[in-house]
Parts: structure tokens; sequence; C-alpha cells
């Protein structure tokens, strides 16, 4: 054989070998790269010596219990260790489909809004980059109503998914037709730091996770720097109260939710004391009437705009206080014409404006600026 023949032979084979890198076990994936420090669901490991790493996700919806899922992103042509029974990404995900306005909101808090080719319910969004771009962003649909046509003609790398009390629908679907998935599990965080952090498992997945920590790094320095602007003024807490009735029942969030963490944090007192789990719990209207009569402030009132239709819906509670005084707030400032609402969008990368409107409203001598997320009801 020339020895021409004998070069070219060897260049294929290491071309091929280095093309299909094995990674070796999943076992070996140890090297922690991210652990948060806020959120509770998730981490992201490599090996030695590789550039795949594992994102793995821990109990991603509510209710879950030792639930686990992986997502594999092979990158140097590197390949999946063997055995490995998650999710595969070949390479950084370049076309996403998000399934939730949140993940739109921390792809945008890391500028990479242009890889989203399709979202779920796209009137719902308030993104500026989806908003000008509704013609070439597919909209898939919602629940069982999935296009799945479409779907597969986005050629989406990756599928941004969330689970409310189960695993998500389409799951089953997406393994079927091959299509990468992960879920996000910001849902069922508690701390507004720890949904904020779920933006670093995001970036992970189009390799900008230095990017990621980054912006992140950030959001805790700015909340913290408004709870210890509160903490260091000696002022009373008003006691609030939250939500509207849904059918017969007034559902009333835990002591350690979310909302109630950023209550507290801008120096309000939940009024509802008795609610020590890990789930809203209903109270009767007549309870609810007591708890709002007793209230400084009101909070959260569905879709209210204005005071007017918070008497259409709830005649009853326009003698309280609260009401009487005009100290009820909502987080409608900004929505959509299609019903979508900009607090359950961006606020999830913002906790520190949400505190800062919260503050706002309780100790509005301490804040200038004005609403972010919130108005008062006239």
């Amino acid at each position: 054989m020339k020895l021409s023949h004998i070069l070219i032979l060897t260049a294929i084979i290491l071309l091929t070998s280095c093309g299909n890198k094995k990674a070796s076990d999943t076992a070996d994936f140890v090297e922690t790269l991210y652990k948060p420090e806020y959120a509770s669901g998730f981490d992201i490991k490599g090996a030695k010596d590789r550039q795949s790493v594992i994102i793995t996700v821990q109990n991603p919806w509510q209710g879950a219990d030792s639930i686990t899922s992986q997502l594999f992103i092979a990158r140097d042509g590197e390949s999946a260790p063997e055995g490995f029974s998650g999710q595969i990404l070949n390479g950084d995900a370049g076309r996403i489909v998000a399934m939730s306005s949140t993940h739109v909101a921390m792809l945008d808090a890391i500028g990479e809004t242009g890889r989203i080719a399709g979202v779920s319910g796209i009137d719902f969004i308030t993104n500026p980059y989806v908003v000008a771009h509704r013609d070439s962003i597919g909209d898939v649909g919602y629940d069982s109503n999935i296009n799945y046509e479409l779907l597969m003609s986005l050629s989406p790398d990756l599928v941004l998914l969330y689970g409310v009390n189960g695993a998500n629908q389409i799951e089953g679907k997406l393994k079927e037709l091959d299509i990468p998935y992960i879920y996000i599990g910001e849902y069922v965080e508690e701390s507004p730091l720890g949904k904020a952090e779920w933006l670093v498992a995001i970036a992970e997945t189009v390799g900008k996770r230095e990017k990621g920590e980054a912006v992140f790094s950030e959001i805790p320095k700015r909340y913290n720097a408004l709870k210890e602007k509160v903490a260091g003024t000696a002022l009373d807490a008003p006691s609030v109260m939250l939500n509207t009735p849904y059918g017969d029942s007034w559902f009333m969030p835990s002591t350690g939710s979310y909302i109630v963490r950023l209550i507290s944090d801008a120096g309000g007192d939940y009024i509802y004391k008795k609610n020590t789990g890990n789930t809203s719990l209903p109270v009767d209207l007549e309870e609810a009437y007591i708890l709002t009569s007793q209230a400084d402030m009101w909070l959260n009132v569905g879709t209210a705009n204005s005071l007017d239709d918070i008497k259409t819906a709830c005649p009853k509670f326009t003698d309280t206080r609260c009401f009487r005084n005009g100290d009820v707030y909502n987080n409608t400032l900004r929505t959509t014409a299609g019903g979508g609402n900009d607090f359950f969008e961006s606020s999830i990368v913002n906790p520190d404006l949400v505190l800062r409107d919260l503050i706002k409203i309780f100790h509005p001598e301490l804040i200038d600026e004005d609403f972010t997320y919130y108005k008062r009801l006239k």
C-alpha cells in the first residue's frame, strides 16, 4: 500500500473516532459545574476531560416525589454513556420550543430569544421579540390541543417543558418523535431567587452557562439590597390579604410560599397564618370576608382592573376597610389583548422588581420609581 493511501486511511480513522468519542460511564459525571444556591430542583455536572454535561432535574412539578429526569448535552463529538436513559441533545440547542412564557423570559434574560422557534399560546406572551416575530415563530398550542405537525415542521433541537400536577402529557409523543426535552421546574420553587436561578439551566442548553451565571449573579444583589433597605427601617408592617374566590372557595397560599416570602421581604404581614404546609388551602367565603375585613391591604385580585370589577365579583367585600380606603392592588399593569400578563412571564427573572413594587405599596416613602407589575385599582 502506498504511503499516501496509508496516511489517508489513518486520517479517516482518526476523524471517525474523534466524531464518536465515548463519554465513559454516567458515574463519571461527578464534577459539579453548577450547584444552585437558591433553587432546589436542578444541578449541572460534567466529567473529567469531557465537554459534554448532564443536567439533572428533580421533582419538577407539584406533588412529585423522587422524580428525576436528565438531559445529556453531547459536545465535541462525544456520545452519551452506555445505558444512559435520559434525553440526549446533540450540541447546543439552536432551535427551541418554549412551552411556558417563563421560558421565553429566561431566554430573553440571557439575550437568546433568537433561538425561539415555537411557543405555546403566542397571544398570551408579552415578550417584544416574540411579538415582533409572530409570523416566523410557531404557536404549537397547549394542553391536549398540541399541533404536532407544526411542532415537527419547526425542527426543534429541544422542547422546554413544565409540569403542574404531573408529567406533561406531550412527553410521550416527544419521545415517539425523537425530539429531546427538558423539564424546567421553576414553577415549584418557593424562593423568588430560586425561581430566577433556573435561567442558568436554560443557559446551559444553549451553551451559555457562564453568561447565565453572570446574569443571575446580579439578581440576588439587587433583591437583597432592597430587602435590607426595608429591614433597616423601623416601619409598621401592614396586614395583607390575597386573592379572590374561585367558585365557592378562596385559596390561601402557605406561609412559606413564593408570594408570601415576597410580602415578608417587602415589609408586609400576610394575614393568614394557619396554612404552614406546602400548597394553597381553600377557605370558605365567610372566613375570607373576615380576613379581608381585618386586612390593611388586598393584593392579587384575579383579573380585576378596577374597584368596580371587585364590586361585581365580590359585592359583599365592598364594605371592608381595605376596599373603602382604596388599598387594593393587582399585578395586571402589563397585560396583552389576548389575556396574557407579564407578571407571570418576565417577573420570574425580575424578583427584585416585584419586591420593589411591593415595597412601594407597603412603604411608599422608600421607593421613588414607578410600578413595574402592580397598579392601584381605582
